[in-house]
């Protein structure tokens, strides 16, 4: 009888300690990846990570009345274990929404457009421009021949992977603006690192969104950045190479989702001059007010 006591008292605790991990789980907490390394949406300020993002879902909290815990991982996990919902419950890192990523996450309202450019050295007189309406901007067909640097995962790298890998024989269907051409793509765990690797004579020029090519560009005075732009075919203009931003959350999370998306619509609204609430954040992020 004392060794069925024991073990029944051995099995309440057990089920006890249990039940204290439960009460410690993230209920109260909602966890969200990013790469920090993605300004202004994301970065380090010392240890601390900060950014639009941060901001945005810091938002989400208070209204959830949750606390919001912000983990830095590799650019390239985020959706994986987003979809996954066990050691996260969203990802917001300036994330592109695309058809493959819509198949495994919810996304948001999108909240930001953004243009990829393209960085590259000043004196680099093999880098052409183009102008049109007071823009100056590069083609695809002018990074030839060259070794482009991309953030690894990103839409950079989609779209130059593209440009550079697809033919209408393979699963893109069409033939990329730079396939045949010797083109090189060298993909970095970041964009700063990309940007450094052009320093080092590694690569001719990175390829990567808007605010972040300003942002690394603000930085190093020998650097310049420009828009990437479409070639338009017959009578058709030239066209930037656009993305919207949305936060991803794990697929029937509807609470935080919606949450989320009454964050973004109070922050989409217009002042009197004309201006959001996130374009001031992006503002403020880059130093500029």
């Amino acid at each position: 009888m004392k060794k069925l006591l024991s073990i029944l008292l051995v099995a309440v605790l057990l089920l006890g300690t249990v039940a204290s991990f439960a009460s410690c789980s993230n209920e109260e907490t909602i966890i969200v990846q990013t790469n920090a390394f993605f300004a202004p949406f994301e970065y380090y300020d010392g240890t601390e990570i900060k950014g639009v993002d941060v901001e945005i879902m810091n938002m989400v909290g208070e209204k959830l009345g949750k606390k919001i815990e912000f983990e830095n991982v590799e650019f390239s996990a985020i959706i994986d274990n987003v979809k996954a919902g066990e050691v996260c419950d969203a990802g917001a890192a300036g994330i592109t929404i695309t058809k493959e990523r819509k198949d495994k996450v919810d996304f948001s309202t999108p909240y930001y457009t953004s243009v990829q450019y393209v960085i590259f050295e000043k004196d680099n007189d093999a880098i052409t421009t183009k102008t049109a309406d007071g823009t100056e901007y590069i083609v695809w067909e002018t990074l030839a021949g060259k070794t482009i640097g991309v953030q690894t995962d990103t839409t950079g790298w989609i779209y130059t992977d593209g440009e550079i890998n697809a033919t209408a024989d393979n699963d893109y269907g069409y033939n990329g603006v730079l396939y045949g051409t010797d083109t090189k793509l060298n993909c970095y765990d970041n964009g700063q690192l990309a940007a450094d690797a052009i320093t080092a004579n590694h690569i001719d020029v990175v390829i990567i969104d808007e605010l972040p090519a300003q942002y690394i560009v603000s930085k190093n005075s020998s650097f310049k950045c420009v828009p990437l732009y479409y070639s338009g075919e017959t009578d058709a203009d030239d066209a930037p190479v656009e993305e919207q931003y949305a936060i991803c959350v794990t697929k029937g999370n509807q609470e935080l989702l919606d949450a989320i998306n009454d964050v973004l619509a109070e922050l989409m609204v217009k002042d009197a001059d004309g201006k959001t609430e996130i374009e001031k954040m992006v503002m403020t992020h880059m130093g500029m007010n």
